[in-house]
């Protein structure tokens, strides 16, 4: 009967276990994959130039991550995840949250925007028939 192995010497086989190279390759196509994807929207005018620092933020951590995988290990270490892909998720998560919490913030501004502009209009309105029931008496 084999000797049951400790929950540290565990994390630890998991955290010294190689990347193939298979999963770096992918990642490097698909970090350069998103820096042309950003290039081109922007281009084409289809996304805004305040977000692409954002986006191209991404991409370029991307390369680097992929690049030198040593990086995402040390990570990897620091957050006390067990494996890189954990830590790549944990990460994935916390950027979709960032993006929800800026969108949420851009949506209260507009609804708030749109809110004042239909008083306004009200106002004007009102203004409009008061000056069109003065001239036509």
């Amino acid at each position: 009967m084999k000797p049951k192995m400790s929950v540290e010497e565990l994390k630890e086989i998991f955290l010294s276990a190689q990347d193939s190279d298979s999963t770096r390759i992918m990642g490097v196509v698909i970090s350069f994959a998103l820096v042309s994807v950003v290039l081109w929207l922007v281009r084409r005018r289809s996304l805004q130039e305040e977000y692409t620092p954002i986006w191209m933020g991404v991409a370029v951590m991307l390369v680097i991550v992929s690049l030198h995988a040593e990086l995402l290990h040390s990570i990897t270490r620091a957050i006390g995840a067990w494996t890189t892909s954990s830590t790549v998720f944990f990460l994935g998560e916390f950027f979709l949250v960032a993006i929800c919490l800026n969108y949420a913030v851009r949506l209260s501004r507009a609804s708030m925007h749109l809110k004042n502009l239909a008083q306004e209009m009200t106002l004007l309105r009102a203004q409009v028939e008061k000056l069109e029931m003065k001239l036509g008496s």
